[in-house]
This record gives C-alpha cells, sequence and structure tokens, in this order.
C-alpha cells in the first residue's frame, strides 16, 4: 500500500495540468492576432484606442432619410367610402337636419357608401370618393340650384374612416389612427401610439409604402433639427416598431452580474453595457482582460475582430464611453492572475482532502494489524 503518496502527486499533477488548461480561465491574445484557432476560425485583435475611435468615427456614413419619404407632402384632403359629412344649407333646416336639429351631429351626417356614392335631397346620388371638400361643396351647390336661389352649402367631415395608417410590434397602442384634414406626421403617429420602452426597439422602425419598406432610426431622428416631423405619413401606410429581444448584448466573465442586456437605441457604449452589469467585480477582474468579441456572418472570408480595452489606463473610462456595442456583442472580463490561483487552490483542497483521508485510513488500519 506503498502507493499512495505517489497516486497523490499524480492525481495534483493532472488537477494541475486541468487548470491551466481549463477554458475561460484566460484569453491569451498574443495567439489571437491574424491567426487560425484549431476550428479554423481566424480572429484580429484590436486594441480600443482613441485613435480606433476617431477612425471609426471618419468612416461612419451619416444615417439619411430616403428622399422619397421627405419628397412626399400631402395634398389637400380625398373624401372616401366610409366617411361622414356633415352638410349644411344655410336657411334650410330641412336639409341640414333632417333627423332633427336637437339631434347630434353625427346623426345628420352623411355617409358616403362603400362605391363611393352618398344621397342628398334634391340633389340625388353624388360621386363624393375622390372629390375635396370644396370639390364636393361646389358640385351640391350648383345640382341645388334648380331648387333653392343661390344656396349657400357647406361641408365638413364629422368622422374620417377613408384613409387609415395602421401599426404593429412595441407599441402601447396599436388601433389604427385615421388620416385627417390635417396632415399626420411620423412623430405625432408614435407618440399617439406610445412606446413600450422596456421591449421596444427604436434603431430599426419599419414605415411600409406602396410595397416599399423604408427603416428608420428613430432615436437618430429625434435628435435632428426636425426629426419625425419632416416624414408625413399617407393612407395605407404600416408602421412597425420592432421588439428588442434580438437586440442585445452578452456579458460574461468577471462582472458583478454577468447577463444579456436588451437595449433600444442603436447607440450603445461599453462603459453603458458594463455598468448595466454592476461593473467589474473588483475582488476578480484584471483590469487589460476587457474584450468585445463580434463575429461576422462567415468566417472563412472575413476574420472575428476581439477588441481590448486596457481598463488600467487612465484614459480608459473615457475611450469606453465612446466605443459603441453592437447586438451579438460578448463583452468578457478576464479573472486577475490572483483569482486564478485561487481557483486552482479550491479545485486542488477537494482532491488533496481525499488523498489525505485515504492515507490515515491505511495508516491506521495497518497500525491495528500490528497490535
Amino acid at each position: 500500500m506503498k502507493f499512495l503518496p505517489t497516486l497523490g502527486l499524480a492525481g495534483c499533477c493532472v488537477l494541475l495540468h486541468a487548470c491551466v488548461l481549463a477554458p475561460g480561465q484566460h484569453m491569451k491574445t498574443g495567439e489571437l492576432n491574424d491567426k487560425e484557432s484549431a476550428t479554423g476560425a481566424r480572429y484580429q485583435l484590436v486594441p480600443i484606442t482613441p485613435k480606433l475611435l476617431a477612425m471609426d468615427k471618419a468612416s461612419a456614413v451619416p444615417a439619411g432619410l430616403d428622399p422619397a419619404l421627405t419628397a412626399y407632402k400631402p395634398a389637400d384632403y380625398h373624401i372616401g367610402p366610409g366617411d361622414s359629412l356633415y352638410i349644411t344649407v344655410w336657411e334650410h333646416p330641412e336639409l341640414t337636419s333632417p333627423a332633427g336639429s336637437q339631434q347630434q351631429t353625427a346623426a345628420n351626417g352623411r355617409l358616403v357608401r362603400s362605391d363611393g356614392t352618398l344621397f342628398y335631397p334634391y340633389v340625388g346620388q353624388v360621386k363624393a370618393a375622390g372629390m375635396t371638400i370644396e370639390q364636393l361643396r361646389t358640385e351640391i351647390s350648383n345640382r341645388l340650384t334648380k331648387y333653392i336661389a343661390k344656396p349657400q352649402v357647406d361641408i365638413s367631415i364629422v368622422n374620417f374612416a377613408s384613409q387609415r395608417v395602421t401599426l404593429g410590434g412595441a407599441f402601447t397602442s396599436t388601433a389604427p389612427q385615421n388620416i385627417t384634414v390635417t396632415p399626420l406626421t411620423l412623430a405625432q403617429a408614435v407618440g399617439t401610439a406610445g412606446v413600450n420602452a422596456t421591449v421596444a426597439d427604436l434603431s430599426n422602425v419599419v414605415l411600409r409604402r406602396d410595397n416599399q419598406e423604408y427603416h428608420l432610426d428613430l432615436d437618430t431622428l429625434s435628435h435632428t433639427l426636425q426629426g419625425g416631423q419632416d416624414i408625413y405619413l399617407k393612407g395605407g401606410d404600416n408602421i412597425y416598431l420592432p421588439y428588442n429581444d434580438n437586440h442585445e448584448v452578452y456579458v460574461l466573465g468577471e462582472v458583478v452580474r454577468p447577463e444579456a442586456i436588451s437595449f433600444k437605441t442603436r447607440n450603445l457604449s461599453l462603459t453603458q453595457a458594463l455598468g448595466r452589469t454592476g461593473g467589474l467585480n473588483q475582488t476578480s477582474a484584471r483590469g487589460k482582460s476587457v474584450y468585445v468579441i463580434r463575429g461576422v456572418e462567415d468566417m472563412e472570408k472575413a476574420p472575428a475582430t476581439i477588441y481590448q480595452l486596457d481598463n488600467t489606463s487612465p484614459s480608459a473610462y473615457a475611450v469606453a464611453a465612446q466605443f459603441p456595442v453592437e447586438p451579438g456583442d460578448v463583452i468578457y472580463v478576464g479573472p486577475a492572475g490572483i483569482t486564478r490561483w485561487n481557483r486552482f487552490i479550491s479545485q486542488l483542497l477537494p482532491l488533496s482532502g481525499l488523498i489525505s483521508n485515504a492515507a490515515n485510513a491505511q495508516y491506521n488500519l495497518d497500525r491495528d494489524r500490528q497490535l
């Protein structure tokens, strides 16, 4: 039974080898720069520096609105099926309020039928759909001249129903909004619908119009001089506000609360991402081991990029505050050297205790045999 010391030494060596090679314990940056891993994937290591931020800012293409959106300007409102009109003929209440003057205005309204026509006494059927209010007023006045001398006609729309904007996604209310005689802008429609701030992704709002899709960053637009006021809506438009469940970064390693972080705007800085997880673990994090891992769709054609921040530098906080992370990024904070040693000891102790107990048991057994 003399093999126990040898077993103990061998066990410690095996455990030491396992701890040193345990994945995730430390990222050897010298082996990442433009080299291939065991799986054939290629990586490049890029330090996060003020020079890198300046280069990215210079190469960034400012996002602009599609000219087709800003060029559209609403014309006069055109009457359509479903609209309800209140037609006034002055000094002729029998025509203006056939249901009685005590009734509400809507009860005396004239509905534009699905075929675009409406009926009015002494006028008959009128093809109202497609006309402006002024055009319909003129048409009714001309027809009434056969029965009324110099008729004075006024028309107002008491219910707009023919032109609507539909909404979907992460709005508080997705009820359709009507186009009226007052032009409706994108900002007004979004404000009326309300944004569910906890689940919405404001960086990629989709406006569908005439079989085309326009992708808009509402957060960026809100910081411009005009914002969404420049985008007028028209009947048939659809606004979709996506959810941010796929708009995430993943913070792992030596932070207070490793987790996936959703964000509703395009811009989330490295400082903000780390801050939401409680920041670096002061007892275990290694200042130089803050990495942002950014993959690509086809790693055979282009290398993935691993950005490294030296958090021990005094300027690191200012640099991290200006470095934007992107959806799908993995932020990894590596452990300090003492943390790796403590982990090694914590993994070694259970095995060494087992060896010690076995050795003591064998010693007691041998002594009992000698008695």
